[in-house]
Formats: structure tokens, C-alpha cells, sequence
């Protein structure tokens, strides 16, 4: 996710056009597993022009590949069950699995693919890549912030980082609304993507 643009020494060694790399950080390259039960996977969603609904989805699992020494090579990929929405409302889950939004019975699953990497500098970096919801696949790109690497107390090698992005849900279909009698709509079409990601190195 070229997480690996980070620069913790005077020492470091070029990683494409843009990016610079330290030699310590190499060590993180690999392929890691998502960690679903230290990780969330949330959204934002503008409700009756006034509040916001956060939610999030339960299930899911992911893998990530890092390049220590070239960001760019880094890839992800993610794959969320859309039965497993969760927004603290069991009416409200029911409605968002239903054919006015996810048609859950028909297309289960959500999916991410990673086209391409870049480091933007610091601990910041951006992966974009293709969402598929409801069989529609449209390009997103997520802005990234390295939280660090650790071993934790089971001897696993974690990295973690914290992303975000805005779609509009309208590009993938997801239409439904209700007009409100004091103007505008129910739902917005904008909805705001959080990720707090924490991932185990593979053995």
C-alpha cells in the first residue's frame, strides 16, 4: 500500500521517481493477512439533511503486499460480505439489504483491487484501485496514514494504518431516496469510507 515511504534516517535509497525509502523499513516487505477482529471497516452517510449515520461491515478479509523498497509494487485486495452491514439499527440493516440498496441476495459480496501505489510523502500515501458494488466496478482511491510496525505479544509482525476516501453511491447504482417535505432528500449521495486497518505479516 506503499506504506513504505516513511523516512526514519538520514540514510535512505530512491523508490521510484518521487519516493525515498529507509533501509530499515525494507524489512516490513512481504505479504500480510487483514486482521478482521482489530480492524474496522466504516462509513458515513448524511441522514434527513441534519445528522450523520455511521455504520460498518462485520465481515470480511483482505490481503496486502509490501514493497519495502518500492511503494509503487505494493497491492491490496479486500472482500467484504454485504450481509454483514451493521449500523446499530436492525430495521435500518434489513432496508439497506433489500433491493433499493445492496440487493444482498444477489450480489453478496463487495470487492476492492488495487491498480497502482504512491507514497505523497511523510506517512501519507494513496491506493487506488477498482470497488465493485452491486457488479458495478468504478475506480476509488483511499488516502492512507502509516500508523507504524510491531511485533505483538504472540509474535505476530504487524503493520497498521489508518485510510479514507468519499464516494459518490449513485456512480454504482445505489439510487434510492426519499424526498423530504422541508427540501432535499433521506439519504445523501456522498458517503464517507473510514478504514482502521491492522495487518499480520504471513509466515
Amino acid at each position: 500500500m506503499g506504506i513504505f515511504g516513511r523516512k526514519t534516517t538520514d540514510e535512505t535509497v530512491t523508490a521510484g521517481a518521487d519516493a525515498t525509502v529507509s533501509p530499515e523499513l525494507a524489512a516490513l516487505t512481504g505479504d500480510y493477512s487483514i486482521d478482521p477482529a482489530h480492524s474496522t471497516l466504516g462509513f458515513v452517510a448524511r441522514h434527513a439533511m441534519v445528522t450523520n449515520v455511521k455504520g460498518k461491515f462485520n465481515d470480511f478479509t483482505g490481503s496486502l503486499h509490501l514493497d519495502g523498497t518500492d511503494p509503487s509494487k505494493s497491492s491490496a485486495t479486500l472482500d467484504i460480505t454485504m450481509e454483514s452491514i451493521d449500523t446499530g439499527s436492525a430495521d435500518r440493516d434489513g432496508h439497506l439489504k433489500t433491493a433499493d440498496f445492496f440487493k444482498t441476495d444477489e450480489f453478496p459480496t463487495m470487492t476492492f483491487r488495487s491498480t497502482s501505489a504512491e507514497a505523497l510523502g511523510g506517512d501519507d500515501y494513496r491506493i487506488t484501485g477498482d470497488l465493485t458494488i452491486l457488479g458495478v466496478t468504478k475506480p476509488l482511491s483511499i488516502d492512507l496514514e502509516f500508523n507504524g510496525a510491531a511485533k505483538d505479544p504472540f509474535g505476530n509482525e504487524r503493520v497498521g494504518f489508518e485510510g479514507k476516501a468519499e464516494i459518490l453511491r449513485s456512480a454504482w447504482g445505489l439510487t434510492w431516496n426519499a424526498a423530504l417535505e422541508t427540501g432535499g432528500v433521506l439519504v445523501s449521495d456522498k458517503i464517507k469510507l473510514n478504514f482502521d486497518i491492522s495487518a499480520i505479516k504471513n509466515a
